[in-house]
C-alpha cells in the first residue's frame, strides 16, 4: 500500500477540506511520536474501557446497524472480495469524536460497522509501572501507553476481514482483564482516539483520516462534566490533570498530527455539513469498490484432454449482487472431476430406499423426519471412521489381551449451520459422548445478496478439536464457504474440519473443495444440477421448511435455510 500525500488545507462549508500538497509522503516525513515516558505525571483514573463496539447493535430510527463486524463475502477461490474501509477519528480528549463516529455510522447507511477505541489497547504495565499508578506518576496521555504493535495487528485482521481479540482494559486496576472481546471486519471500520494518527504504519491503514477540531475550553468543560457526574471526581482534581497532564500532551503530541488529516471537522458533532461531506466521500469509495468487485466477477471453465493439457478456458461474465456470488460459485470449476476429499457413502439399497423415501414430495413430516433421522446417523458414523485413530491395547474381562483402535485427537466439536444444520446435533450426541456444539447463522443481505454472518457461539480452545460441521443440504456452497472461513479464522486447521450434509450439488462440492482443499467433505448423495434459482435438482425440496413443517417463499434455494433473505 502506498504512503499517504501530504495535504494543505481549505475551509469549505464550515469544514477543513485537504487536498494534495506535494509529492512527500506524510507517512515518511512523520517519524513515530516517542520520547521516554515521563514519571512525573498523575495517572488517569478512568473506569473499565469497553470497546466501543459495545453493545454489538446500533439502533437508529430507521434500521439496526450490526456493530461486531462480520465476515465479509468470500469468493469461490475462499479469498475475501474486497477489504473495509477504514476512517480514522483524531482529536484531543472530550472533542467529540465518538459522538462524530457515530453520526457518521448513522447516516452512512451502511449495515456492518466496527468502532474500535484506542482505550482499548494501553500496554500492560510492568510492576515499577504499577507503582508509579498507585502513586499517580505514569502518564497514561504519551504515545508510549498504547499498545501501536497490537492495534496494527488488529486494524490489519479487521480490514481483512478475520477475527481479532480485542483486549478490555480497566482503569481501576491499569491492567487488561482476563476477558478479551471477539470482533470481525465489517464494511466500516471507524478507528477513533487521541493519538489515532500519531504512527507512521498505522497511518497506512487508515483510508480516510479525520482530526475533530474543539475548542479546548469546551473539552475542558466536557471532561469537568463528565469526570465528576461519571467518574465520581472532585473539580479540583479534574483541573489539576488536565493543566499538568492533558493539555500539555494536546499540544506535543495531539495537535501536530491535525496536519496528516484528510479532513479537519472543526466544532465536531456540531458541525452537521462537515458530517455530511465526509459521508457522501465515504459513499462514493465504497460504490467504487463494490462496482470493481461486481466488474471482476466472473466463472471460470477448463476443458482437458487425457493428458491434462489446458483446450478451452472459457470466461463467463456475470452482474453483481447475488447473481455474482451464486452465478461465479455456479460456473467455476464445473468441468472438473469429483475432488478427492469428497467420500459420498455407499449407496446401498437400504440408502436409496431412505432418499426415495424422502424427496418424495407426498412424504408425510413425520416419515420425512424419521428417515432423515435415519440417514444422518449413518452419515455420522461413516464420517467419524475417517478422524485419527492410534493403536491401543486392552484386557478383556476373560483376562486376554485385545488389540484395539482409540481416537488420538484431542476432541470432537460439532458446529451446526443453522436452521437446517441443528437438526443433524442429536445424531452427533448419539454417537459422539460428550460432543461440543456450536452454532452458526449466516444470513443473505436482501440488497447485496452477500451471505453475513448474524450470529456465532463456538466453544472455547475450539482451535485444537476436530470440528464436524453440519448443514443438511449445500447448492451452491456459499454458506458453507462462510462457515468454513469462521472456523478457519478461529484457528481451527483446515484439515480438521469435516463438512457433512445429506445432500450436495456438484458445484457446492466443487466450490468448497477449491476454496479449502483440505476439509474433508462427506455427504449421503451429490446431484448433478443446479436450476437457475440455484435449487438442487433432482433435490429434496427446502429441507428446513420439510422439517419443522414451515412454508417456504417462493424464492428459496437449496442453501436458504442458512441464506435466507
Amino acid at each position: 500500500m502506498s504512503s499517504p500525500p501530504t495535504y494543505s488545507s481549505v475551509r469549505i462549508s464550515g469544514c477543513w477540506a485537504l487536498g494534495p500538497e506535494g509529492s512527500n509522503s506524510s507517512a515518511e516525513s512523520l517519524d513515530r511520536l516517542y520520547p521516554t515516558v515521563g514519571s512525573t505525571k498523575p495517572p488517569r483514573k478512568r473506569t473499565t474501557s469497553q470497546c466501543k463496539s459495545e453493545p454489538p447493535l446500533l439502533r437508529t430510527s430507521k434500521r439496526t446497524i450490526y456493530t461486531a463486524g462480520r465476515p465479509p463475502w468470500y469468493n469461490e477461490h475462499g479469498t475475501q472480495s474486497k477489504e473495509a474501509f477504514v476512517i480514522g477519528l483524531g482529536g484531543g480528549s472530550a472533542s467529540g469524536k465518538t459522538t462524530v463516529a457515530t453520526m457518521i455510522i448513522e447516516a452512512l447507511d451502511v449495515p456492518w460497522v466496527v468502532l474500535l477505541s484506542m482505550d482499548s489497547f494501553y500496554k500492560v504495565l510492568t510492576k515499577q509501572q504499577q507503582e508509579q499508578a498507585a502513586s499517580n506518576d505514569f502518564n497514561f496521555d504519551h504515545p508510549d501507553a498504547f499498545d501501536f504493535d497490537l492495534i496494527i495487528a488488529t486494524l490489519k485482521k479487521l480490514k481483512q476481514g478475520k477475527s481479532v481479540k480485542i483486549p478490555i482494559y480497566d482503569f481501576t486496576t491499569h491492567s487488561r482483564k482476563k476477558e478479551w472481546k471477539t470482533l470481525y471486519g465489517a464494511n466500516v471500520i471507524i478507528f477513533e482516539g487521541i493519538m489515532a494518527f500519531a504512527d507512521k504504519e498505522l497511518l497506512k491503514l487508515l483510508d480516510l483520516k479525520i482530526f475533530v477540531d474543539t475548542d479546548s475550553d469546551i473539552r475542558l468543560v466536557r471532561r469537568l462534566r463528565r469526570d465528576i457526574s461519571e467518574r465520581g471526581r472532585d473539580i479540583e482534581g479534574v483541573i489539576k490533570q488536565y493543566n499538568k497532564f492533558v493539555k500539555p500532551a494536546f499540544d506535543q503530541y495531539i495537535q501536530p498530527t491535525m496536519r496528516l488529516a484528510d479532513i479537519v471537522v472543526p466544532r465536531g458533532s456540531g458541525n452537521t455539513v462537515a458530517i455530511d461531506l465526509i459521508v457522501q466521500h465515504v459513499h462514493s469509495q465504497l460504490e467504487e469498490r463494490e462496482l470493481s468487485v461486481r466488474g471482476s466477477c466472473a466463472g471460470i471453465c477448463e476443458e482437458t484432454n487425457a493428458n491434462g493439457r489446458v483446450l478451452v478456458v472459457t470466461l463467463t461474465p456475470v452482474d453483481g449482487g447475488e447473481g455474482c456470488a451464486a452465478a461465479a460459485l455456479a460456473s467455476a470449476h464445473q468441468c472438473h472431476p469429483l475432488p478427492q476429499t469428497l467420500s459420498v457413502l455407499k449407496s446401498t439399497p437400504q440408502v436409496r430406499g431412505m432418499h426415495t423415501i424422502i424427496r418424495n414430495k407426498e412424504t408425510s413430516r413425520d416419515e420425512f423426519i424419521f428417515y432423515s433421522k435415519r440417514l444422518m446417523r449413518l452419515l455420522i458414523e461413516h464420517a467419524l471412521s475417517f478422524l485419527p485413530f492410534q493403536s491401543c491395547t486392552v484386557q478383556t474381562p476373560q483376562g486376554q489381551d485385545y488389540e484395539g483402535r482409540t481416537y488420538s485427537g484431542k476432541q470432537i466439536t460439532g458446529v451446526s449451520i443453522l436452521r437446517a444444520g441443528e437438526t443433524m446435533e442429536p445424531a452427533l450426541r448419539a454417537v459422539c459422548k460428550d460432543v461440543r456444539i456450536g452454532t452458526i447463522l449466516i444470513q443473505t443481505n436482501c440488497n447485496t445478496g452477500e451471505p453475513e454472518l448474524h450470529y456465532l457461539r463456538l466453544p472455547k480452545d475450539i482451535s485444537e478439536d476436530h470440528v464436524i460441521l453440519m448443514d443438511c443440504t449445500v447448492s451452491t456452497g456459499a454458506a458453507a464457504m462462510m462457515a468454513v472461513r469462521v472456523l478457519l479464522d478461529h484457528d481451527v486447521p483446515e484439515d480438521k474440519i469435516f463438512l457433512l450434509s445429506l445432500l450436495m450439488a456438484e458445484m457446492g462440492v466443487h466450490s468448497v473443495a477449491y476454496a479449502f482443499p483440505r476439509v474433508k467433505i462427506i455427504t449421503t448423495a451429490v446431484d448433478k444440477k443446479v436450476n437457475d434459482l440455484f435449487r438442487i435438482i433432482p433435490g429434496i425440496g427446502n429441507f428446513g421448511d420439510r422439517y419443522f413443517g414451515t412454508d417456504a417463499p417462493p424464492d428459496w434455494s437449496d442453501d436458504e435455510d442458512a441464506l435466507s433473505t
